[in-house]
């Protein structure tokens, strides 16, 4: 299993100037990885809507990378996303999820299909051009530069070492709240300037 701090670290070396749109988890340790926090998007009160957001902005933006850092448990909120992300099929977009079987924000309660779910052929079979899956922490980081490179829409599913805890960072307050459309507005002042 690949730790979630491997995976943002992998990522943001290849990002370039991609907008990254995070859920839940993601948004804790993507945070401390990156160094464009103007183009970032945590959407740590929308779960099941990273796919949904991302993909709204790479078809606004076609010209720049959009990256979505999605859940495992939070895809499965919103599993249609990945049929109209396939039917829109935007070269931009690409979809990491993070496989870690549980809900891991809500104390480790299993999501349903864990360890059966097939993710990379259900991208496939919703009509994303790629999908890739990795459990090997070097083995993903060497691939990244190549499938970060390629046309989308990708998924790249990582299996990840669950971090279960209640207090990552993600607090339902009317402050955090206001994050994700404060974090909207900084990218599109900044996709404004391009």
């Amino acid at each position: 299993m690949i730790e979630y701090q491997d995976v943002a670290t992998a990522i943001q070396r290849e990002r370039g100037e991609a907008v990254v749109v995070t859920a839940m988890t993601q948004s804790k340790f993507w945070k401390e990885a990156s160094d464009r926090p103007e183009l970032d998007i945590p959407t740590n009160n929308s779960m099941g809507k990273v796919s949904s957001i991302a993909l709204g902005i790479a078809l606004g933006a076609p010209d720049r990378k959009v990256i979505a850092l999605d859940g495992d448990g939070s895809l499965i909120m919103n599993m249609g996303s990945l049929v109209t992300v396939g039917n829109k099929s935007p070269k931009n977009f690409v979809h990491v999820v993070y496989d870690n079987g549980v809900y891991a924000i809500t104390g480790g309660q299993p999501i349903a299909g864990a360890g059966v779910i097939d993710w990379p052929a259900i991208a496939m079979g919703s009509g994303y051009k790629a999908a890739y899956s990795f459990e090997d922490t070097e083995e993903m980081a060497t691939e990244m530069p190549r499938i970060m490179a390629e046309d989308g829409p990708i998924l790249i599913r990582i299996q990840v070492k669950p971090v279960i805890t209640t207090n990552l960072g993600v607090i339902q307050t009317w402050e955090s709240n206001a994050v994700m459309p404060r974090q909207m507005r900084s990218v599109k002042v900044e996709l404004a300037k391009s």
